[in-house]
């Protein structure tokens, strides 16, 4: 018996079933489109996965006249891709795919029946279909158990897991994301597998190594996804600074490790469904991964001071380095490396706060993290994983006080949006400069006024700008 929820995306499958059902060929449904109207994850997001038996040629022409826009990018794989509104539909011809001991790339060759393209895909929980055609009622093709396993948070392979991660090794770390984002248990020939398969992983590009360790970042619960990662030692072959975290901050007491507090602060930076309505919009990738990175520092500057224990001194800037390293050799885009890294240099400095700040220590918080600055106060927060109630609460409420600060200064000074009160023409014409480095030094000197001490007006601005190119002047 079908579910009701299928309902709707069965009813707009009809007519391309019964156009590949009038060309004489089969239609299904598959993989986690399946997998997740089981489950009831009450996406509307999906884009359609399906798989036949025509090929490539036949496919198109079932296409022909019903899609808006038919795609051939992926036709030597047997995959057409299609567009109907809105949505985005892709038609594989069955297949059974491998890799060669040295290959990234898979080899495809086309079956003729279901059951033995569901036996050459990832998991049993992915290896499901349902046919659409041959009949009024959709018929549920499941041999390998994938319902059961899925009702039963259990991941396996549909083959031997080494069968499986031999034809394509991406699957170990793909893993990672169903032990994470379905709450499964991997059973213990799987992770058997994983442990021995490992170094297989490295014929797999960057580029999909990346997507995947994207996708594992932005499950809502990671945590159990990256120990894996971890215990199975596939972090090893692409992230091997996860192993090196594994390390107690203080021997003697005990404290957490840097691995697991790291794991924790991923954890704390929460999805945006589940924000407060009162906190600003930020990029919940760029966050998780600088939670990932942010003490990847840690190993290196590891180090023991008399009287206040182990040190970790200069593990921001230190840790910046290593992720922009790490980052760039995974494929990450300049954009992505630079947000990140940035974030692992700046998180440290709302620590001094409790010190005091001056306006100006504000303003150059707010300067140095530019459009990343609530992005940088999410990892701020989240970077608290003590269980002392007391000592998270005074944390909690110094961010609070910070931000309530940089709203005033923002309201009162356009904080935001900090540069000198003259522009760089307005310098040329005040002092009868040229464009050259005069003008970048004599702004560079009126923006310190401006972080020093906020507006002081045009008036006021040029009699400090005479005043200092007077002094350089005499200097020269």
């Amino acid at each position: 018996m079908i579910p009701d929820r299928f309902a709707p995306v069965l009813e707009e499958l009809h007519p391309l079933a019964d156009r590949f059902e009038a060309a004489g060929h089969r239609l299904y449904l598959v993989g986690g489109t399946v997998r997740d109207l089981l489950i009831d994850a009450r996406r509307d997001d999906f884009d359609l996965d399906l798989t036949t038996d025509a090929r490539p040629d036949q496919i198109k022409a079932c296409l022909e006249g019903w899609a808006t826009a038919i795609w051939t990018q992926g036709e030597r794989f047997g995959t057409i891709g299609a567009k109907l509104g809105d949505r985005v539909y892709e038609i594989t011809t069955f297949r059974a795919e491998s890799y060669a001991d040295d290959s990234r790339k898979p080899h495809v060759t086309y079956a003729d029946d279901i059951e033995t393209d569901l036996g050459r895909r990832d998991f049993t929980v992915n290896s499901m279909a349902l046919e659409l055609t041959g009949g009024a009622t959709p018929t549920l093709v499941d041999p390998h158990g994938g319902a059961v396993d899925l009702m039963q948070r259990v991941l396996r392979t549909p083959l031997g897991p080494e069968i499986s991660f031999s034809d394509d090794p991406l699957r170990m770390l793909r893993a990672a994301r169903f032990i994470a984002g379905y709450e499964l248990e991997p059973t213990e020939q799987l992770v058997a597998a994983v442990k021995e398969m490992a170094s297989r992983l490295e014929i797999v590009s960057d580029e999909r190594i990346r997507d995947e360790l994207d996708k594992l970042m932005t499950v809502d619960h990671p945590s159990t996804g990256l120990w894996f990662l971890y215990d199975t030692g596939l972090a090893d072959q692409f992230m091997p600074e996860l192993s090196l975290m594994r390390l107690e901050h203080d021997p003697i007491h005990r404290h957490k490790d840097v691995l697991s507090h790291t794991i924790a602060v991923v954890e704390n930076v929460r999805p945006p469904h589940e924000q407060p309505d009162d906190r600003p919009p930020f990029d919940f990738r760029i966050v998780r991964l600088a939670a990932l990175f942010h003490d990847i520092g840690k190993p290196r500057t590891r180090g023991y001071l008399e009287g206040k224990g182990t040190t970790f001194h200069h593990h921001d800037a230190v840790g910046a380095r290593m992720t922009k390293k790490r980052m760039t050799a995974l494929r990450y885009s300049n954009d992505d490396v630079a947000a990140v890294t940035a974030l692992v240099a700046l998180h440290l400095r709302f620590h001094t706060y409790r010190l005091g700040w001056s306006d100006s220590a504000v303003r150059r918080y707010v300067r140095d993290a530019g459009d990343l600055l609530h992005e940088l106060n999410v990892l701020t927060r989240c970077d608290c994983t003590t269980r002392n109630e007391r000592k998270a609460r005074q944390l909690s409420k110094r961010m609070d006080d910070l931000e309530e600060r940089i709203d005033a200064l923002a309201e009162a000074e356009e904080i935001a949006k900090i540069r000198p009160e003259l522009d760089g023409r307005a310098v040329m014409d005040h002092l009868g400069l040229e464009p050259g480095r005069d003008v970048g030094d004599a702004l560079a000197f009126l923006l310190e006024i401006r972080l020093d001490e906020g507006p002081i007006g045009l008036d006021e601005s040029k009699a400090r700008l005479d005043a200092w190119w007077a002094a350089r002047s005499d200097a020269g």
